[in-house]
C-alpha cells in the first residue's frame, strides 16, 4: 500500500496535469471499484471541472465544480495513470504504468474535454474512487477516524507524543502504523524514523521517554519530507509527474538494508516480523531495554 509521501507524490502530479479540465466520460466495469450510481454520476461528474487534487493521509481528493469530490483510495494494489501530452503513473509497481491501456487492471476511465485520460487500475479491486459532496467527506467514517496529519506546520511534538497516552501496551512500531493515531505512516518510514531515533519496535509505547518521542517525531517528519522530496520510495515502475522513479530507496538508512552494515556503527542490519509486518533494525542501536 503506498505510504503517505507516494499519494503526496500522486497528489502534486495530478495537480499540475488535471485542473481546470472537464470531465466527459466515465466508464467503469467493477461496481466495487466504483460504487456511484449512473444518476449521481451524470448529475455530479459528467461535464464538472477539476477544481482542486488534494490529499488527507493516503486518500486522495478530487474537488469539482459541483460540490462534489471524488475520493480514491489505492489500497493495496491501486494506481493512477494519466496519458496525454504529458503521461504520469504512481501506485502498485507493476507493467500496468508503462502498457497500453486500459487494460486488465483498469477498473475507471475519466476522459478529459481535451482527449486525456485519467485511469484507475486494481489489480485486486480493493481500491475505490467515490463520488461524494465536498461538504460531507469530513464526517465519514475514515475521516472522522484518521489521526492528525504528521507534515502539518502546526503539529507539535508534544502533540505527537499526546496522541500515543492510550496506547502505552503498545510496541511503538504497531502504534505509528495505526492510522487513527497518526495520519498516513506506513512500514517504510515507520522503520526509517526508529533506526533515526535508536529506537526498537517491539519496545512498548510506555517505555519511551518524552525525550525520544521527540526524536521519533523529528526524524518521522525527516524522512518523510525527503520521501516527497524524492518522488516516493517505491523502487520499480513507480514514476512522478516528470516521469522519473521514486528514489527514496536510494536513501533509506535501514529499510531493505538486511545483511549489509549499519550506517551509523556497521554492524549488520537484520530483518525479523514485528506488528505483523518485514522490520528492518540495526541490533546494536535499537536494543531492545
Amino acid at each position: 500500500m503506498p505510504e503517505l509521501p507516494e499519494v503526496e507524490t500522486v497528489r502534486r502530479g495530478l495537480e499540475k496535469l488535471i485542473i481546470h479540465k472537464v470531465i466527459k466520460n466515465a466508464i467503469t466495469d467493477t461496481p466495487k471499484s466504483f460504487p456511484n450510481t449512473t444518476a449521481d454520476t451524470a448529475k455530479f461528474l459528467i461535464n464538472a471541472q477539476v477544481t482542486a487534487v488534494r490529499r488527507r493521509a493516503k486518500v486522495l481528493l478530487i474537488d469539482l465544480t459541483t460540490g462534489y469530490s471524488l475520493m480514491v483510495h489505492l489500497k493495496m494494489t491501486g494506481q493512477l495513470v494519466y496519458r496525454g501530452t504529458t503521461n504520469f503513473g504512481a501506485g502498485h509497481p507493476s507493467d500496468s504504468l508503462i502498457g497500453e491501456l486500459p487494460d486488465r487492471s483498469t477498473r475507471v476511465t475519466l476522459s478529459f474535454d481535451d482527449n486525456s485520460h485519467l485511469y484507475f487500475n486494481d489489480q485486486r479491486k480493493f481500491g475505490w474512487m467515490k463520488l461524494l459532496p465536498t461538504a460531507e467527506i469530513a464526517n465519514t467514517d475514515f475521516m472522522k477516524k484518521v489521526g492528525p496529519e504528521p507534515l502539518e506546520q502546526n503539529f507539535t511534538a508534544d502533540q505527537f507524543a499526546a496522541r500515543f497516552a492510550r496506547r502505552a501496551k503498545t510496541s511503538i512500531k504497531a502504534a505509528l502504523l495505526d492510522q487513527t493515531v497518526v495520519a498516513g505512516v506506513g512500514n517504510i518510514y515507520a522503520d526509517e524514523s526508529l533506526w533515526g531515533a535508536k529506537i526498537h519496535p517491539q519496545r512498548l509505547v510506555g517505555t519511551i521517554t518524552p525525550t525520544e518521542f521527540k526524536k521519533i517525531y523529528t526524524e518521522l517528519r525527516a524522512v518523510m519530507n525527503l520521501a516527497i522530496e524524492k518522488g516516493g520510495s517505491t523502487d520499480k515502475n513507480y514514476v512522478n509527474a516528470e516521469g522519473k522513479r521514486g528514489s527514496y530507496m536510494d536513501f533509506a538508512r535501514v529499510f531493505r538494508r538486511e545483511g549489509q552494515p549499519c550506517l551509523r556503527c556497521g554492524t549488520i542490519i537484520i530483518k525479523f516480523k514485528a506488528a505483523s509486518r518485514g522490520t528492518h533494525i540495526c541490533p546494536h542501536c535499537q536494543k531492545l531495554v
